[in-house]
């Protein structure tokens, strides 16, 4: 077993109060531990009231054997095994399998170990019924009295569809841990049974049925690795009990983000650590603590923990988009972020061997896909940011992007500032496979051309602000504003650019491919009153439908001084 080693200096070690009921979505405050039932202390295996039949001899439970008995009620996803999924496989070089339980009724693999625990229920127990804190994923149709418990801000898709299905919805508290307090009162105060996250045994059983099915779906010879997002450890702790029982062989990889790595720090560390701060794009998975007895099986069973970036994860979902036509959540996609890391990490000549990653969830609001979009191609190195440094001169631009062809201009961003030379922000479409030495090539062109260039690729200032802000008041004179239009199509900008030449000086420049039909440039250009008609003149016989916006009240309070 080995883990990768991601110390970020504000992870903190957990003590023993913190050591029980882990943390999932949004949750900033551990639920403190208490004795078991039975009076025993930490460090004994809880009284979770499990059969003695499903315990092994130290008392923890049999989860192996546990799942074997799951009541699953046939909830099984689908593994697509042939052809496998072309894309994927034929750009890695290897079969690549989605586990696809984003297809299950609540889009979500937790709807597995929900239900398992809720049929474990006895008699008095489901007469009473069953009370969650959840972020919506959680809550199949009842056949016996369930309440959820949500933060007041949990967007109406997800409240709505857990109303439509049955469940009564509660919405309390700003953010997580004021709905967990509600819903632990609601618990006491009525006698309900709550259903945790993750950190059950039953629950941890249910999500193990997963790897039942990979056991029935795949070739289990040419399977190489199974890919699970780690939250709360609930999942892979299942699907790694039981595959490592019965298929010892295949490797069983962790995947988390980058700034959610609770699992990854907690191995290294050898115990479970509390995170002080974690990431919120994977909201699905952004735990600050694993469970205490996801842990403690995690431990036997992970040979690797991959984390990955936010681009990496937006380039996931969009790879999945492109071979399933679905979209998945950002959580869902970090099993395929790190089945695609994996392949880069370890390259193997064998086309046939086989990965298996785990869409685990559906469940993204759709005011994301705008963000997903913008950072997929900068994860999948399909478009690089650069910062290109050009003389102050007419035909400048032009020759700036006779330089990046055959490579499509994605954003191009300009504001006059200075006389002797202009700062441009520029993105450049590459192709996944040479795209890096291609990027290599271009920036030693602009060099020798006296154009310095910077790659901002990797810049989390560049691509979240500056993008966007490039420009800005000017009081350069006789400023003209005007916005053209044009086909969107490839190489429709730089065919643009090198029209547009006029005998004036350009003074602002804007584009930016949203993939519409259309796309549209922003140009300031400098023309004295003397030379009106001669710019009118020329802007009629460009081609290019086109209107003036000089005097725009809008230009005038931001982009004039």
């Amino acid at each position: 077993m080995s883990a990768e080693s991601s110390t970020n200096g504000i992870a903190t070690p957990v003590s023993s109060k913190y050591s029980n009921l882990a943390l999932t979505e949004y949750s900033t405050v551990p639920t403190p531990d208490s004795e078991n039932d039975d009076g025993k202390q930490l460090g004994s295996p809880p009284n979770w009231g499990i059969p003695d039949a499903f315990l092994l001899p130290n008392g923890y439970p049999d989860v192996r054997y546990s799942t074997q008995f799951s009541r699953k009620r046939q909830f099984s996803s689908s593994l697509t095994h042939s052809p496998p999924y072309i894309n994927l496989s034929n750009r890695l070089e290897c079969r690549v399998l989605l586990k696809r339980e984003d297809l299950l009724p609540v889009f979500s693999f937790k709807l597995r170990g929900a239900y398992n625990k809720m049929a474990h229920l006895n008699q008095e127990q489901s007469w009473k019924g069953v009370i969650a804190c959840s972020a919506g994923e959680t809550s199949p149709k009842p056949v016996i009295p369930a309440t959820i418990v949500m933060p007041s801000g949990t967007p109406a898709i997800k409240h709505l569809n857990v109303a439509r299905l049955g469940g009564s919805v509660i919405l309390h508290g700003d953010d997580f841990d004021a709905a967990k307090a509600e819903a632990h009162r609601l618990e006491k105060q009525h006698g309900l049974t709550s259903i945790p996250p993750f950190d059950d045994p039953y629950v941890i059983a249910g999500q193990g049925t997963i790897g039942m099915e990979i056991l029935r779906q795949a070739n289990l010879q040419k399977l190489e690795a199974v890919f699970c997002a780690v939250g709360g450890g609930g999942l892979i702790a299942g699907i790694g009990v039981y595959l490592k029982r019965i298929a010892p062989h295949v490797k069983i990889i962790g995947v988390e983000a980058h700034d959610a790595n609770a699992m990854a720090q907690s191995l290294d560390s050898g115990s479970r650590v509390l995170l002080k701060d974690v990431g919120l794009f994977a909201d699905g998975a952004a735990v600050k603590a694993v469970g205490e007895e996801p842990y403690r099986l995690a431990r036997e069973v992970i040979d690797e923990v991959i984390q990955v970036s936010t681009d990496e994860t937006c380039a996931a979902i969009k790879d999945a988009f492109e071979d399933t036509r679905s979209i998945i959540e950002p959580a869902g996609a970090l099993a395929l972020a790190g089945l695609k890391k994996y392949v880069s990490l370890y390259p193997d000549p064998n086309p046939k061997r086989e990965l298996v990653a785990i869409t685990s969830g559906a469940n993204m609001d759709f005011d994301r896909l705008r963000f997903v979009a913008e950072r997929a191609a900068l994860g999948e190195r399909k478009e690089a940011l650069l910062s290109v440094n050009i003389p102050e001169q007419p035909g400048s631009f032009a020759k700036l992007v006779e330089v990046i062809l055959p490579h499509a201009v994605t954003a191009f961003s300009y504001r006059y500032a200075r006389d002797e030379s202009a700062d441009v922000f520029m993105g450049i479409s590459l192709s996944a496979s040479t795209g890096q030495k291609d990027l290599a090539k271009i920036m030693e062109e602009l060099d020798k051309g006296g154009m310095k260039a910077k790659d901002l690729s990797d810049d989390e200032l560049a691509k979240r602000h500056v993008r966007f802000l490039v420009g800005g008041r000017c009081d350069v004179k006789d400023e003209r504003l005007f916005m053209f239009e044009f086909p969107e199509r490839p190489g429709a900008l730089a065919k643009f650019l090198t029209t547009l030449r006029p005998s004036q000086n350009l003074s602002l420049f804007h584009y930016r491919n949203y993939g519409g039909d259309v796309g549209k440039v922003l140009a300031g250009i400098q023309c004295p009153p003397s030379e009106k008609d001669q710019l009118e003149a020329f802007l009629r016989d460009l081609g290019y439908p086109f209107s003036e916006h000089t005097d725009s009240s809008t230009y005038h309070t931001f982009l004039r001084s």
